[in-house]
C-alpha cells in the first residue's frame, strides 16, 4: 500500500511523519512525505535518503490581514497540488500530523475519496486538526483527549510515534560522540527547532556560574540564531568543562542520553522523546504557544512525575531549580523510573495497525488492535 504523509512545518511535525514512514517501510508499503519548503523541513529530511520527499506549495495561517491573504492564496494552490498527486500517486491513505501542510491533502483526499486520518499530540488539539476533524475517518488524539466535533467511532487514544533512532544510549557513549567529557553532570538547552531567544540568553548569562559548578552545558540556539561555538570553563576545583553552542542538532538521542538533565520548551515531540530517553526535564512552555498547549503538555508531564514545569515568567529562579535537581541523584532516579513508565504502549505500531485496517488490509487477528474512544 502507498501513503501519503503531511507533517511538514516544525521538527515536532516532521519526526513523527518520518517515525510513520519507517515504520510503514518496514511493513513493506511505500509513502511520500509532504513537507513545507522552510529550513528546518530540508535540514531534517536530509537525513533519511531512503525516504520519499515532496516539497509543497503553502503558508502558515496567520491573523495579520496581509500574511493571511498570502496564506489563503498558497492554500488555494496547494490543493491544486494536491489535487494532482493524489491523481498521479494513487494514495491507499493519507495521514496529516496537523499543521498549515495538512489542510489542502486533507480537503483534496476527501474529494477523491481517499481515507483520511489524522495525529494530533498535544492536550489542547491545535486548529488545523479541530477543523479538519470532522472530514477525517480517523483521528488519533492523546489518552483523555476529546473533541467534540469528531465521533467516538472515529477516535483513537494515542500517544506519538517516535523516530525508530531515538532510544536510550549508553551515557559515556553518548558523551563522546558530542565531544562532551565522561564524568561532570550534563545540562542540556532544548529551544525547539526553531531555537528559543530567552534560553540563548539565559544560557550565555549562566554558563560560567553552571561551569564553577561543575556543569557542562550543550544548548540549542536554534536555526539562524547564532554559529557554533565551544567554551572552555574551569571548575572552583580546576577541572576543565566545556559549554557547547549549536545551531541545530539531528542526534537527539545521543543528546538526551548524555543529559542529566534537560530545559526544554513543552512541545509534544520534544516531550515523547524525552519519555522515550528517559531523560527527566524542567519544561519551561512557550507563553504564546496556541491555545497555551504547551501549558497543558507541560503540566501533563510533571503530573506524571517526569519532571518539573517553570513559568516563562518565572525564569529567574531556574538556575536554583537547576543545580537543586541535577545533583539529586535520587530525583532524577525517580524522574527516569516514571518516564520508563510512561513508555509503556507502543504507538507507532498501533497505529499502523489500525491504517492498514482503514486503508482496506486487515491485520492479523493476533495484532494488537484499537478500542474505539
Amino acid at each position: 500500500m502507498h501513503f501519503l504523509i503531511s507533517c511538514g512545518g516544525t521538527g515536532g511535525h516532521l519526526s513523527p511523519g518520518i517515525s510513520l514512514a519507517e515504520g510503514l517501510m518496514a511493513r513493506g508499503h511505500t509513502s511520500t512525505l509532504l513537507i513545507s519548503r522552510k529550513k528546518v523541513d530540508a535540514r531534517l529530511s536530509e537525513k533519511y535518503p531512503a525516504l520519499k520527499f515532496s516539497r509543497m506549495p503553502g503558508r502558515p495561517f496567520s491573523w495579520n490581514p496581509l500574511k493571511l491573504l498570502r496564506c489563503v492564496i498558497s492554500q488555494i494552490g496547494a490543493v491544486g497540488y494536491c489535487i494532482n498527486l493524489i491523481h498521479r500517486q494513487k494514495p491507499d491513505g493519507i495521514i496529516g500530523f496537523g499543521g498549515f501542510t495538512s489542510a489542502p491533502i486533507v480537503l483534496a483526499g476527501r474529494l477523491g475519496g481517499v481515507p483520511v486520518a489524522l495525529h494530533e499530540s498535544n492536550r489542547i488539539p491545535g486548529l488545523a486538526i479541530r477543523t479538519l476533524g470532522r472530514f477525517a475517518n480517523r483521528v488519533y488524539l492523546p489518552p483523555g483527549v476529546r473533541i467534540s466535533s469528531v465521533s467516538a467511532k472515529a477516535t483513537r487514544q494515542l500517544g506519538l510515534p517516535v523516530r525508530r533512532e531515538i532510544v536510550r544510549l549508553p551515557r559515556a557513549e553518548a558523551r563522546a560522540a558530542l565531544g562532551l567529557e565522561a564524568g561532570p553532570k550534563v545540562l542540556a538547552i532544548l529551544g525547539g527547532s526553531q531555537g528559543a531567544a530567552s534560553f540563548n540568553s539565559w544560557a550565555r548569562a549562566q554558563v560560567a556560574t553552571l561551569a564553577n559548578e561543575g556543569i557542562q552545558v550543550y544548548c540549542l540556539t536554534g536555526l539562524d540564531k547564532g554559529q557554533p561555538e565551544i567554551r572552555e570553563f574551569k571548575t572552583r576545583t580546576g577541572a576543565v568543562v566545556k559549554a557547547i553552542f549549536v545551531p541545530f542538532c539531528d542526534r537527539m538521542a545521543e543528546l538526551m542520553s548524555a543529559a542529566d538533565l534537560v530545559i526544554s520548551r513543552a512541545g509534544s515531540g520534544t516531550i515523547a522523546e524525552l519519555i522515550r530517553c528517559e531523560t527527566p526535564a524542567i519544561l519551561v512552555p512557550f507563553p504564546h504557544a496556541a491555545d497555551d498547549h504547551q501549558r497543558a503538555n507541560a503540566e501533563f508531564f510533571e503530573r506524571q512525575g517526569g519532571g518539573l514545569v517553570i513559568a516563562q515568567a518565572q525564569m529567574e529562579t531556574l538556575h536554583d531549580e537547576v543545580l537543586d535537581a541535577i545533583f539529586n541523584d535520587w530525583l532524577l532516579r525517580k524522574f527516569r523510573g516514571n518516564l520508563r513508565r510512561m513508555d509503556r504502549a507502543n504507538s507507532l505500531d498501533l497505529m499502523i495497525r489500525d491504517l492498514e485496517n482503514l486503508a482496506g488490509t486487515p491485520t492479523s487477528p493476533s495484532a494488537p488492535t484499537f478500542v474505539p474512544a
